[in-house]
């Protein structure tokens, strides 16, 4: 197994130091002595000078879509991703075809994910048989599979039904669970379109209150409170939501929430274009909004980022808007718009995307191995990154089965150098291993 002497890197942005990633782990850091490397060889030697190191990213709200739509994303391809936006591990959402409701679909997922080796996958479980919600999967039996499941969520569906609902979270609090909602109000988004304001009217395209999004949190975050429980809110994206999620944090209650790479820098000033690469669950929103989330993502309101990764075959979007699936990809530009959001303008530091990227999102989770510091006897799953290069989004370059990414052409910061996992080099000098 080879070893590498990382020289010169920033450690979360930090005084210049060396990095010795040997066996697995973070063997040395500091002055790596001639020692300690005819110890551990064989060595490569990585010039990290300008470079920020960070612990592995950890996404907790990733569609791979396998089971049944390898015409979009196959767990191979969708880690592939993963790991060139710097991630380490991903949460592979439960809307598969056959649905993730049951061990055995877990179980295939978190196996398909060990065999491609790019990243490590946690599956999510369906919190509802066959995402109908009806009645409740086997949350247990996903729990104790050999992919010890710990997050349940309906995503892509709300689960709307509050008796539903609050089963859900008083059953996984027996195994420290936690149910992640799809925050959708569906009697008020039925045939919705786009975020309801001016311009929807003006386009002709049926309108998304934001009230749809905030009244399912409302009810859940008094609803958790309620059973003491665990609840994760999945991709926020209005200002009114930000402060739901506020005033639950400030009574102590036991919620979490997240925001997507897309609501943190496009609005829906984009719809105006009626181009279904857009069109996004759910959707893009005011700029009002939009600062709303980096300051929720900022003062800790909002706890992590999450990509909400959503790859879709060219069909599915190359079509009139009506007609288009919702979603866009992520992997691969988040830590990239991040740096454009919130780092750059000074919102937030490099400890702060570590914590809001890594270590929180493993926490959600009840992932161990990853989202540690990057410290000795820590697992060496570990991002370098240039924070000081531009580079154009090219579609074709990506490395997800699909292309339907937002931000083709356009110019973003930073590029992923390198990933690590447990010390392994899945990405290296930007290239994929």
């Amino acid at each position: 197994m080879t070893s590498y002497l990382i020289q010169n890197v920033a450690v979360l942005g930090g005084e210049p130091t060396d990095l010795l990633l040997a066996d697995g782990v973070v063997k040395e850091i500091g002055t790596i002595t001639a020692a300690s490397l005819s110890s551990v060889e064989p060595v490569e030697t990585i010039d990290a000078t300008g470079l920020v190191a960070l612990p592995g990213l950890v996404d907790l709200h990733t569609h791979l879509r396998e089971p049944g739509r390898e015409d979009a994303e196959t767990v191979e391809t969708g880690t592939r991703a993963a790991a060139m936006g710097g991630f380490t591990a991903v949460h592979a959402m439960a809307n598969t075809e056959p649905v993730a409701d049951t061990a055995g679909v877990v179980e295939q997922v978190w196996r398909l994910g060990r065999e491609a080796g790019h990243c490590d996958v946690y599956p999510i479980g369906a919190v509802t048989v066959g995402l109908k919600g009806e009645q409740l999967a086997e949350l247990g039996a996903m729990a104790d599979s050999a992919a010890r499941v710990r997050v349940f969520s309906d995503d892509g569906k709300c689960v709307s039904d509050a008796v539903l609902m609050r089963r859900a979270l008083e059953y996984v609090k027996a195994f420290d669970g936690v149910i992640a909602q799809h925050a959708q109000e569906p009697r008020l988004t039925e045939g919705a379109q786009m975020n309801e304001g001016e311009l929807s009217g003006r386009l002709g395209l049926a309108g998304w209150p934001a009230v749809a999004e905030e009244a399912i949190i409302a009810r859940d975050c008094l609803l958790a409170a309620h059973v003491d429980s665990r609840l994760h809110v999945c991709h926020v994206s209005t200002a009114g939501s930000v402060e739901i999620v506020r005033d639950a944090k400030r009574k102590g209650w036991n919620v979490t929430a997240e925001a997507c790479p897309h609501h943190l820098l496009l609005t829906d000033d984009l719809a105006a274009t009626y181009d279904p690469i857009y069109k996004v669950n759910p959707p893009l929103r005011s700029q009002a909004d939009v600062e709303a989330l980096r300051a929720g993502l900022a003062d800790g309101t909002i706890d992590i980022v999450a990509t909400d990764h959503a790859p879709h075959p060219h069909e599915d979007k190359d079509c009139e808007w009506a007609a288009a699936a919702f979603g866009m990809l992520g992997l691969e530009t988040a830590l990239s718009i991040v740096q454009q959001t919130m780092v750059d303008p000074g919102l937030l530091d490099w400890a702060g995307v570590a914590e809001r990227m890594s270590h929180a999102p493993a926490r959600i989770g009840r992932v161990t191995d990853h989202g540690r510091p990057i410290e000795v006897g820590e697992p060496a799953n570990v991002v370098l990154y240039d924070p000081s290069v531009r580079r154009t989004i090219e579609a074709s370059e990506s490395a997800s089965l699909s292309r339907n990414t937002p931000y083709a052409g356009m110019e973003l910061p930073g590029r992923v150098v390198a990933t690590f996992l447990r010390g392994t080099a899945t990405v290296l000098d930007g290239k994929l291993q």
